[in-house]
């Protein structure tokens, strides 16, 4: 059984960023591909990660690589393969990145089994990819493809897409268990200046932000009536659906239909009026959807108005981490627990991974429901969320922890100091729910912020910057 496959992904226009971004934004874009071309002469861009589907860095590869296709550059998307004790390694290497000891210390036995997996995949990956291609090897799962793939004569970068902002010991053995892997990358690219490790070569380091796109089934533009279509249809909305059919465009151009029902924990529903406060993530400890649950049970709930909304993926469908099975349990028994004033406000709702796009239509109608947005992370790479939300008109309660301190400027939401003062979220929150006028006008000036800073177009053209540098020499203008 082959543990490599390809991602199919379809030729996005990148013509419709144009009405979006303005025509000067647009002409900078298409001046770099020119120049990236020729550059590349017949080389391909490969990605590689370690799944097509869940979590911030799927998302961004289905939407650049179609842009980049657009674009006639040549560029494909592979993801590695792995078995569980391959994926509990990497998951507890996730965590010690950001400083948590969660899963315990990786030893002999663990280096041994992960560069063991990698090289198996190392192996199929040297098939497809030729000499002198570009390899983006996508966070910690594939570092350890660096030097087998440097070997076999491809120019590699290895793109970090989590970190932190301080260290302890905790982080410092995380990085050493990377360490030796990445000495073979050409260069490597953090979210964030103060997430490269000290003891990685000035002159390697690229920071390039992510980015969000406007036309995704996640961001594109909703109806009121089909969103109100699509969260009946999930059932986590009261009252009858509209007149109109839950439609949305898919990634390919097709009209898709929300077919699917989520799975709902909750005893009343939200009806459309009422004011709802949305956290989407991951199920994982750092997204803290516990800490949220408690804090709008202990501050909100007792006093201030409306629903909370606690979504995630399907647990059994995130190949990558095992620890979501066990995180919504978590929530869940903390949920039963709760007063039961509080328990009938607030629900657990886990979104269906059999179709990507449909998946992400859900997580859009959720966001464009919203009142207000949370995103609550202990630690957070960049957390793409705060900018899909912002992108909806929607205010963003966040942490003042990783790339969320860099995408809620002052106006445009409310940034958290300490994630862990619960009392202050719920303040954050009583306070944007009541007042719409105040939402309102954050949303406003947040969907501005995001059109100058976090769409695609910035991002591409970091990147043609890199592959300038590392293949032809050219001028590097700053990170």
């Amino acid at each position: 059984m082959s543990l490599v496959r390809a991602v199919e992904v379809p030729r996005l226009p990148v013509s419709r960023l144009e009405p979006v971004i303005g025509a000067p934004r647009y002409a900078e874009l298409a001046r770099a591909a020119g120049q990236v071309r020729p550059v590349l002469a017949g080389r391909t861009i490969w990605n590689v990660n370690s799944t097509a589907a869940g979590g911030g860095v799927a998302e961004m590869l289905q939407v650049l690589v179609g842009y980049v296709q657009d674009l006639d550059i040549p560029v494909g998307w592979l993801v590695i393969g792995g078995d569980a004790g391959f994926f509990a390694i990497t998951k507890r290497l996730h965590n010690q990145i950001h400083g948590l000891p969660a899963g315990g210390p990786l030893g002999p036995a663990e280096a041994g089994h992960y560069a063991q997996m990698l090289a198996a995949n190392a192996v199929e990956l040297a098939a497809r990819v030729r000499p002198g291609d570009v390899v983006l090897l996508h966070d910690p799962q594939t570092a350890g493809l660096a030097a087998p793939l440097a070997q076999a004569g491809a120019r590699v970068v290895w793109r970090c897409h989590i970190g932190v902002d301080w260290e302890n010991e905790v982080t410092r053995a995380g990085w050493e268990f990377l360490r030796p892997h990445l000495a073979a990358a050409e260069a490597v690219v953090f979210s964030r200046r103060d997430y490269v490790p000290a003891w990685i070569p000035a002159e390697k380091a690229w920071i390039i932000p992510p980015s969000i796109d406007p036309f995704s089934p996640k961001n594109q533009q909703l109806s009121a009536d089909t969103v109100q279509a699509i969260l009946v249809r999930l059932g986590v909305l009261d009252g009858a659906a509209p007149m109109v059919p839950a439609t949305f465009v898919r990634r390919d151009g097709d009209a898709g239909v929300v077919t699917r029902p989520a799975v709902v924990i909750g005893e009343a529903l939200p009806g459309p009026g009422d004011p709802v406060l949305v956290q989407v993530s991951r199920w994982d400890r750092l997204k803290d959807m516990a800490g949220v649950m408690r804090g709008f049970a202990d501050h909100v709930a007792p006093g201030g108005q409306g629903y909370l909304m606690l979504a995630g993926p399907a647990v059994t469908d995130v190949s990558d981490d095992p620890e979501g099975a066990a995180v919504y349990g978590e929530c869940l028994l903390q949920w039963y627990d709760l007063r039961p004033a509080a328990r009938a406000r607030i629900l657990l709702v886990t979104l269906p991974l059999d179709d990507i796009d449909e998946n992400a239509a859900m997580v859009n109608a959720l966001q464009r429901h919203a009142t207000v947005i949370a995103q609550k992370s202990l630690a957070e790479g960049f957390g793409l969320t705060v900018a899909e939300g912002m992108w909806k008109g929607r205010p963003v309660i966040g942490s003042a922890v990783g790339g969320i301190i860099d995408q809620i400027a002052e106006g445009i939401g409310i940034l958290l100091p300490d994630p862990a003062d619960l009392a202050a979220f719920g303040a954050a929150a009583r306070l944007l729910l009541a007042d719409p006028d105040q939402a309102a006008r954050m949303g406003q000036a947040a969907h501005a912020h995001v059109r100058e800073h976090y769409l695609g177009d910035v991002h591409l053209l970091r990147y043609a910057e890199l592959l300038g540098t590392l293949i032809a020499g050219g001028q590097r203008r700053g990170t």
